[in-house]
């Protein structure tokens, strides 16, 4: 398939309207939309925010699970060239006024809540404190027609936002979205990194747009695939890769607002989905469901997943005989090489691919920098599609570019002769669990404010369903022994779910493992656990 013509995403989506119109563009539960209704919900939605003030450069959060309205505000915001930000639905109220205010958000698109996530008394209480003055309107889209709304506050709900659209001309809209460029920023990602904060990452049209595609080329994606997709559209795997891999070759994305096993298998076999997204916790649950067997999974062909031999080897046994193996960062607009959907399978057990159309891989010496020969391990760096900033953070943003150019990611690996990159684990500390990146920073600084803790380390062991399972290692305060649960509950209480950690294990600093100059040596702390990796009662 031709590369669309569009190097910005709202010239991307009137292109994809005009060569795909009839076409099944997103489907969410019973609603449906082709790529022509498409186009017509999301200007309405773009002359809504218009209306209420939105103008090009600012900065939109949208808070809710995999809905239509996720995806239609994401598109309305591209079409006036402002800026997204995905707002982490697993968010503590902590984590998100963090994140609303670090990035600067003037309106806010939320549903009322998710799972037992309450969004509405989450928002309402950062807002008592006062602490976000740039907020000045927030839409709740399960807001009923004439329902309340507070006015002073700005809030309004969708129906009134599609009311006052009808105020503005499309041709404000038109002007607005030809106005965009391909090197204008569309997205804002939180990422967590080395440090205890989130890291924003900015990213551009123009990549947005050519990676996805090239991503979608080495799955084979054609107008006529369907895209499961239950992984988290405010993750760069779900908008930076999934949703744009469909979207830039005018096939349909079939949403699930949640992950549930029972509910993803029957919404494959009724949608006849043949792209999967996964993660292999993902992929296990779905495995192990016990009514998987009663389900036709056969519409499953190609998609992206990551994990070893054998959790890749799983995703095939599921049924997705075409899966890709994939390698990338955030920062490297979701993927830089993917293996081909008919690479041979010995291939794409062990190897993540060929770098993508665009992107230069290099592996550098770890000390040195020095470019290394085929066969050998050192850093993954990377040329192409890499993001240009990172927010507010010139330090680390230079900090991660080499004196050539060349994202350092941070992680190893090594080319064959034949150009291929295999993926050989992480210089950095970060631990990867249930396919998402967790600091250990972040979760030892929250930790470290409950006042019977007096340091915290944390670390991943090996796990079978999640890669890596979190281990908290913690000296206690003189005189204090914190009970498990105490410590689980507050951690839940701070943090996303994903980041309190599985297990809490009591030692004495004289225990730490430490350098000749007295640091911790982080990678022998595992040292500290019994055997089996499993932390003492």
């Amino acid at each position: 398939m031709s590369m669309p013509e569009s190097r910005t995403i709202p010239l991307l989506i009137k292109e994809q309207a005009r060569r795909f119109a009839s076409n099944e563009a997103l489907i969410d539960g019973s609603r449906r939309y082709t790529y022509a209704q498409l186009l017509d919900e999301t200007n309405s939605v773009a002359r809504g925010l218009l209306a209420i003030g939105v103008t090009r450069g600012d900065r939109v959060a949208i808070l809710m699970g995999n809905r239509a309205e996720w995806l239609i505000t994401f598109l309305a915001i591209q079409q006036i060239g402002a800026v997204s930000v995905g707002l982490n639905t697993w968010s503590s109220a902590r984590e998100l006024e963090y994140t609303l205010s670090h990035a600067e958000v003037s309106c806010l698109v939320a549903a009322d809540r998710l799972r037992s996530q309450d969004f509405r008394a989450a928002i309402a209480g950062i807002r008592g404190r006062g602490s976000l003055p740039l907020l000045q309107s927030v839409v709740w889209v399960d807001g009923q027609l004439g329902e309340l709304i507070s006015e002073l506050n700005g809030e309004l709900n969708w129906s009134e936002l599609l009311r006052r659209g009808k105020a503005i001309t499309q041709a404000q809209v038109d002007m607005a979205a030809n106005a965009v460029q391909p090197d204008d920023d569309a997205m804002l990602l939180y990422t967590s990194g080395s440090t205890a904060a989130p890291k924003g990452i900015l990213l551009q049209h123009g990549y947005w747009v050519s990676n996805s595609f090239q991503i979608g080329e080495r799955q084979h994606v054609t107008e006529h695939d369907r895209l499961w997709l239950a992984v988290s559209l405010f993750w760069s795997f779900g908008i930076v890769n999934a949703a744009p891999n469909l979207l830039t070759h005018g096939g349909c994305v079939v949403l699930q607002e949640s992950f549930d096993a029972g509910v993803a298998l029957a919404l494959i076999e009724r949608e006849r989905c043949s792209i999967f997204y996964g993660t292999p916790n993902i992929v296990q649950a779905l495995w192990e469901h016990p009514k998987r067997a009663q389900y036709d999974l056969s519409s499953l062909r190609s998609g992206a997943t990551i994990g070893t031999p054998e959790q890749v080897q799983r995703t095939i046994d599921l049924g997705v005989r075409e899966i890709c193996n994939i390698y990338g960062l955030s920062e490297t607009y979701g993927n830089c090489a993917v293996t081909d959907a008919h690479d041979p399978l010995t291939v794409r057990l062990q190897s993540v691919g060929h770098p993508l159309p665009g992107v230069t891989l290099r592996i550098c010496h770890i000390d040195s920098g020095v470019p290394q020969p085929a066969g050998e391990v050192g850093e993954i760096r990377v040329k192409g599609p890499v993001i240009r900033e990172y927010l507010k953070d010139p330090t680390k943003t230079a900090e991660s570019f080499d004196e050539s150019g060349f994202f350092r990611t941070g992680d190893l690996g090594l080319l064959d002769a034949d150009g291929r990159l295999y993926f050989k684990g992480r210089i950095k500390e970060m631990i990867k669990s249930g396919g998402i990146n967790i600091a250990p920073a972040e979760v030892e600084e929250v930790l470290m404010r409950h006042p019977a803790v007096r340091t915290a380390y944390v670390i991943g062991v090996p796990h079978p369903a999640l890669d890596e399972a979190l281990v908290a290692i913690v000296i206690p305060e003189a005189g204090l022994m914190p009970a498990q649960a105490e410590l689980l509950a507050f951690c839940k209480n701070e943090m996303a779910a994903y980041k309190v950690p599985h297990q809490f294990h009591f030692t004495s600093e004289i225990e730490l493992p430490l350098t000749t100059t007295g640091k911790v040596q982080k990678a022998r702390l595992h040292t500290l656990l019994p055997t089996n990796g499993e932390p003492k009662p």
